[in-house]
């Protein structure tokens, strides 16, 4: 999960029965974080330790991405490691202009399922694989491309050279645009007054109906869509408009160091998204910063062609990991 994004996943949700002892935090629009600095606005995003909300800080008059972290211990062990390598990253970059996303605060939130871990980042827009899917898979203007590397390889350098840090999992969900492909979905841009209390009848966390509702009308969707493409093949393919990118800042940061590590304190053998993994990962050979810069390159040839470099694929005798 892309840490600070504007947008939250479309394609699926948490699922209610993680909202449980050791597990999410439920969260209400209006509710009051740090005592009452930070209110959340909405949802941004979910991954397996944590859920992400847009949230507004009273004390700065800013929106801020907040990310919650279960609250088993595991996950938050986790979530200290990560706000460790955070904090080194921002203590060593007060000027912000490393391409790498800026921690600002973080804390424990006591709620009915236990303590969970608490962190402030800054607020950032679409991840690059929005970027991709809204260029509908055709491959970005190579001057796009090389303003986009150009972000991302000051951020490995920064990560590398100046602070030891590797970051295990490059791809371009994790890496996110200064802001929003819409504008209407940004909060600063679209001029959205801030919500400073719970609007009347919000009495329920993580509603069930709410997640069954929108899980059926995905399923809804998807039946429609796979009807409509029937229809379509029978008539002939149906060209879409081209899209345009210009108006579009491709800025981006690096985000997202659940699976980050020291070079010199690695925890885990086997480390990145399949796609993006490295030969020596892959041959467990050891790992270096390498790694990340084999994934910046299958990032960079996916933003100018539209295609995965590598899609590992399971078979009758190996599966996706194995190949991949």
């Amino acid at each position: 999960m892309s840490c600070s994004s504007s947008s939250a996943s479309e394609e699926d949700e948490e699922g209610i029965d993680s909202y449980r002892k050791g597990g999410y935090h439920a969260v209400r629009v209006g509710d009051q974080f740090s005592g009452g600095r930070y209110i959340a606005q909405r949802k941004l995003g979910w991954g397996q330790f944590s859920t992400v909300w847009l949230a507004y800080d009273t004390r700065s008059s800013k929106y801020v991405a907040l990310k919650i972290q279960k609250s088993a211990a595991q996950f938050a062990q986790a979530a200290l490691h990560e706000i460790e390598l955070l904090s080194a990253i921002a203590n060593s970059d007060p000027s912000n202009s490393k391409c790498v996303v800026q921690l600002i605060d973080h804390f424990k939130h006591a709620g009915p399922n236990g303590q969970h871990q608490c962190m402030v980042l800054e607020f950032l827009g679409d991840s690059l694989l929005r970027l991709i899917r809204h260029n509908r898979y055709k491959g970005l203007e190579l001057d796009k491309v090389r303003e986009i590397c150009k972000c991302i390889v000051t951020g490995l350098d920064y990560l590398h050279r100046e602070l030891g840090i590797i970051h295990s999992d490059l791809k371009p969900e994790n890496i996110l645009l200064f802001s929003t492909i819409d504008p209407a979905k940004d909060p600063i841009r679209s001029g959205l007054t801030p919500i400073l209390e719970r609007p009347e009848g919000n009495h329920n966390g993580t509603s069930t109906m709410t997640l069954i509702e929108k899980k059926l009308k995905r399923r809804a969707k998807r039946a429609v869509a796979k009807i409509s493409g029937r229809r379509v093949s029978m008539v002939g393919a149906v060209q879409k408009p081209e899209r345009s990118l210009d108006g579009i800042d491709v800025r981006c940061k690096v985000v997202d160091f659940g699976n980050a590590c020291w070079a010199d304190k690695q925890f885990a053998e086997e480390i990145q998204t399949r796609q993006y993994r490295a030969p020596e990962v892959i041959l467990r050979s050891g790992y270096s910063f390498s790694v990340d810069m084999w994934s910046f390159a299958c990032t960079a040839f996916e933003l100018a062609t539209g295609d995965m470099l590598f899609a590992p694929k399971d078979g009758q005798d190996y599966s996706e990991d194995e190949v991949g």
